[in-house]
């Protein structure tokens, strides 16, 4: 199904306190066939751009719904038309992209790493037409160039904001176990899961502890994935069996599975906190709002938002935009209903840590680093 419109952003990436680096707004997508115009009443007839989703969709509250926002924000700024169409599964990504490019979209933003052979396709297939990808380098033959000429990679070291999450979990930890799973077992998962793994390593040297992550380990590459992305029975018995093992915290880490693992939480009956990825989980669903610690942010929004800008405008440069947190393209948010929950002086720490990563004498390296 594809839903053209010209959108309306309702809300706008925030800067908020010490240890926000980027927050993103992640406002639900209006329903079906809406159109709204932009506020000046101006309109951008002669640029349209467009966005595929991967399988999670456009009301994931999270990792699609954030690309999208920073669609919208772009056009309600613009004043263009955009059309977004979602994939039900890997074998949609191919004909939506076909679609939207005989619907005349000047630009084509993909969402996700498994998206990259198809756009790819898509893209030397029409090369009068702009692409960005997000969450990959678009480059399936390894040879270090992006395979089109026509395709920005828009890619965060989300490792660097993971290991800030990884530290603060540490310290909330009372259980002296912290857990991850991840979607399906690619790089733009196992960067947070690397991340956050390494973070509760630093807390534990800083701190003389002896935290554990349950679900992950960084040297093997090995731990726990449902396969997929979405909100189902599977990811929730995954999510459960490491809630059985003790852990106080959960690190769900592939769009929507996070609501699977908040109704484990739940039926658990224990005190354990859940952490969110890509959007500030606690202003896109309320409904969790109550459970989360911290969320680790990746700024999609605005590297789709300064894309679509710059295409609109007929400046498209297809020079990679890498997220980390000396850019702000990467970070996590403020603490919210956690805040006098966690240590006293943890902001502070936090602060420190992101300085040492900024300068290069907190080493973050994790295999999936762009």
């Amino acid at each position: 199904m594809t839903i053209s419109r010209t959108k309306k952003l309702a809300g706008a990436t925030v800067a908020a306190g010490l240890l926000v680096a980027l927050a993103g707004c992640g406002t639900a997508p209006e329903g079906a066939g809406s159109t709204t115009e932009p506020d000046d009443g101006a309109a951008m007839t002669d640029f349209k751009a467009c966005m595929v989703s991967d399988e999670g969709g456009f009301n994931d509250k999270s990792f699609n719904q954030l690309g999208l926002a920073g669609l919208e924000m772009a056009a309600d700024e613009l004043g263009f038309e955009i059309a977004t169409t979602e994939s039900q599964s890997a074998s949609d990504y191919a004909a939506n992209l076909d679609n939207l490019a005989s619907e005349g979209c000047n630009l084509i933003v993909s969402v996700g790493f498994l998206l990259s052979a198809p756009t790819v396709e898509a893209a030397l297939a029409n090369p009068d037409i702009d692409y960005a990808i997000i969450d990959d380098y678009a480059d399936n033959d390894f040879d270090g160039e992006t395979d089109a000429p026509n395709i920005k990679p828009l890619v965060f070291d989300t490792a660097q904001a993971a290991f800030l999450g990884g530290y603060a979990a540490a310290s909330y930890s009372e259980t002296g176990k912290v857990g991850t799973f991840g979607g399906a077992k690619i790089p733009p998962v196992t960067i947070f899961m690397d991340g956050f793994q390494l973070g509760v390593e630093y807390f534990n040297e800083q701190n003389d502890a002896d935290v554990q992550v349950v679900g992950w380990d960084v040297e093997s590459q090995e731990g726990q994935f449902t396969d997929e992305f979405a909100a189902n029975d599977r990811a929730k018995q995954v999510a459960q069996g490491i809630i059985d093992q003790d852990v106080d915290v959960l690190l769900p880490v592939g769009g929507p599975i996070y609501q699977s693992a908040a109704e484990a939480i739940r039926d658990s009956g224990g005190e354990i906190a859940l952490m969110g990825v890509d959007a500030d989980v606690y202003e896109t669903d309320p409904s969790v709002a109550d459970l989360l610690l911290v969320s680790i942010l990746k700024g999609m929004d605005v590297a789709v938002y300064e894309a679509a800008v710059s295409a609109a405008n007929d400046e498209f440069d297809v020079t990679p935009f890498v997220g980390t947190l000396e850019n702000d393209g990467v970070g996590i948010s403020e603490f919210h209903d956690f805040e006098s929950l966690v240590d006293e002086g943890l902001t502070d720490e936090l602060e420190t840590v992101r300085q040492g990563i900024i300068d290069g004498s907190i080493p973050v390296e994790s295999p999936a680093s762009p």
